[in-house]
């Protein structure tokens, strides 16, 4: 039995955009549906947690057409997701348990880039393009815009990469190696840091380990993560890899815990978060079907 078939078409239906001058009547029936969608979302845990439904998703939500690219995802400190494009600076503001939308902001006056990635770092959010190159903003309110700072990491000759996560126990930014184009490189996973505290703020290191450590005894050729995120709850680096249809769960130190393909069927896995209370979810970006996050019991 499917997701959708599961909710009775809840998590099919089409994302609202929860502006803050819908009509009264379009609001109650918005609560409603989220109301719905919360409940179906908790029976499906409660299944999940007593072993009936392992490895299986507990909800799916549809993304509005806006979102058809959708790159990257975050969680806020509040427990909203944050979704962007890969072409426009426009951060989205969802409810990841409803799958509604509640915000938008733009980063900037009509700013477009190779956006791969975002994350949360204290009061700033930052975004990655793929040449490493980091915006570094504020989050906006409803349809507002927000100035940006640009830090050039000057590594778009070494590596493409596609995300970024913050480690608060170090203060860094980690941006993972989606594909390494320096032939000294080749055969390792590479993983960059950029510290964003203390007297070497903005300070770049470098860290490899063997490929074949990550790839593990799979039979992938290569690990090549479109998005990174930490687990809450151990610190852990968790990444995914659309190509590989891959999961990798990595500790701060280099250690490869879990190496092993994504749960469900993802055609273009671009995003990867999860909440305090254990909930994986995961990104698609529209490829035979509508762009959707999808979320899963998470078992650290």
């Amino acid at each position: 039995m499917t997701v959708r078939r599961v909710l009775a078409g809840i998590a099919f239906a089409s994302v609202a955009i929860g502006c803050r001058d819908t009509p009264a009547a379009e609001a109650a029936q918005l609560r409603a549906v989220a109301t719905n969608r919360v409940r179906a979302l908790e029976r499906r845990l409660a299944n999940a947690d007593a072993g009936r439904a392992q490895g299986k998703p507990v909800a799916m939500w549809i993304m509005p057409t806006e979102l058809r690219e959708i790159s990257g995802i975050a969680l806020t400190a509040r427990g909203q997701l944050l979704a962007h494009g890969d072409e426009r600076a426009l951060v989205y503001v969802l409810d990841p348990r409803t799958g509604i939308v509640v915000d938008r902001f733009h980063v900037g006056e009509g700013t477009h880039a190779d956006f791969e990635g975002i994350t949360v770092a204290g009061d700033d959010l930052w975004m990655i393009q793929s040449n490493g190159k980091l915006y570094q903003f504020k989050r906006g309110t409803n349809n507002s815009r927000v100035a940006y700072k640009i830090h050039d990491t000057h590594l778009g000759k070494e590596c493409e990469f596609e995300g970024v996560a913050f480690d608060p126990d170090s203060a860094w930014l980690v941006m993972p190696c989606k594909r390494a184009l320096k032939k000294a490189m080749r055969g390792q996973f590479v993983m960059y840091h950029m510290r964003l505290a203390g007297a070497d703020s903005g300070k770049i290191s470098e860290f490899t380990i063997p490929m074949e450590t990550v790839v593990g005894s799979n039979k992938w050729k290569n690990f090549r993560p479109s998005d990174i995120t930490l687990d809450p709850n151990t610190g852990n680096y968790v990444m995914v890899a659309a190509q590989e249809k891959g999961l990798v769960v990595m500790t701060p130190e280099g250690d490869v815990l879990r190496s092993e393909h994504i749960p469900g069927k993802h055609p273009q896995a671009e995003g990867v978060a999860i909440t305090i209370d254990n909930i994986l979810i995961i990104s698609d970006e529209a490829s035979n079907g509508p762009a959707s996050i999808t979320l899963y019991r998470w078992r650290p």
